[in-house]
């Protein structure tokens, strides 16, 4: 039942695709173009990939795309992100069957990681976009909305990235999501930072080593100046810079690429890996995980906020057991964060 639904809602769709194929110009399709009504676009853009979908007027979905690139705005002064919209677009519409021009009746809201900063999100809006109106917010924005579907209640993304944001009486209430440099203390990129950090004192043998530990530093040669290069002379940050060059005429960077928080984010997954055979240092650093994700749940309970959901890919695998240690407080969320974008598009309403 659900997919003729989703049929039915397209229809129009695949008329306005028959009339780009036979129009004889412009006009026919201008003509179809009037039936779609207010069309609305969301994007996602996160650590490792960005995501976007355009909706009907109800909020259906027509078409939604993902690619894998970086689009934090705080990357490469947000030309990866800007690379990755672009691409997406021409995606999306091209699924959709509609012709580009229709993206002038387009509502877009972009929730961005690296977008806490006021001047970041208004220089990234003043960008060329093909769009009618573009609104751009911080990521834990549309993850918030989608969650509780505009409703009160609060959000935790745990990603490469991490923060908090709340909503109560209409009150905004937000913590967090000051970057990798100074904040994300609950991110998979300072987990996965604090895992190599340890690798390293325990190759020193300034700390006890473990499996895990020998197994970072055997992805190294067992030799620290590797690891240090990977750091500060990272190639896949490099081949990254050299891509969006290629491809957008962006300004190749002056001096070292450092490892980004995605590169330290890979190695999130050796940490559950271990976890499972009982590493100690494995143990260790999920105490730490937990122990900063009890900070953020705990500030918004102070608030009395006690409906906490949990998104982004290290916070859907820990889920289960966040909703073991917090009942009835941490929810999974009712719709994903793209959901989310949608949703402050069409609530920006027309122009």
């Amino acid at each position: 039942m659900g997919n003729f639904t989703d049929f039915l809602h397209k229809i129009p769709y695949y008329f306005a695709a028959i009339a780009t194929i036979f129009r004889p110009g412009p006009e026919p399709y201008l003509l179809w173009s009037t039936h779609l009504g207010q069309l609305f676009l969301g994007v996602d853009g996160g650590g490792t990939r960005c995501r976007m979908r355009l909706s009907d007027q109800d909020l259906n979905t027509i078409a939604e795309a993902v690619v894998a690139m970086p689009s934090n705005l705080q990357v490469r002064n947000g030309d990866a992100a800007h690379a990755a919209i672009t691409r997406l677009t021409g995606m999306v519409f091209e699924q959709a069957g509609l012709d580009m021009s229709v993206a002038s009746n387009v509502i877009a809201c972009f929730g961005m990681a690296g977008a806490r900063m006021k001047s970041a999100r208004d220089s990234f809006a003043a960008r060329s976009f093909p769009f009618r109106r573009v609104q751009v917010v911080d990521d834990i924005d549309i993850a918030r909305a989608g969650a509780h579907g505009g409703a009160d209640g609060a959000v935790l993304i745990i990603g490469t990235g991490s923060a908090g944001l709340g909503c109560r009486n209409g009150k905004r209430l937000q913590i967090g999501g000051w970057g990798f440099l100074l904040g994300d203390t609950m991110a998979g990129a300072t987990l996965g930072r604090r895992l190599l950090r340890k690798s390293l004192l325990a190759f020193e043998e300034i700390e006890p080593p473990s499996p895990l530990t020998r197994a970072v530093m055997e992805r190294f040669d067992n030799d620290p100046e590797k690891m240090m290069h990977w750091a500060f002379e990272n190639e896949d940050a490099a081949r990254e810079a050299e891509q969006l060059h290629a491809e957008h005429s962006s300004p190749l960077p002056v001096g070292s690429l450092h490892a980004r928080p995605v590169d330290y984010g890979r190695f999130v997954p050796m940490i559950f890996d271990y976890l499972e055979k009982g590493d100690p240092v494995a143990r260790e650093l999920m105490e730490f995980e937990l122990a900063a994700i009890d900070q953020f749940v705990q500030w918004f309970l102070a608030r009395d906020i006690r409906n906490i959901a949990v998104v982004g890919g290290l916070g859907e695998r820990l889920l289960p057991r966040l909703m073991e240690i917090y009942p009835g407080i941490v929810v999974p969320p009712r719709s994903d964060p793209l959901q989310g974008a949608v949703i402050l598009a069409a609530r920006s309403g027309p122009a």
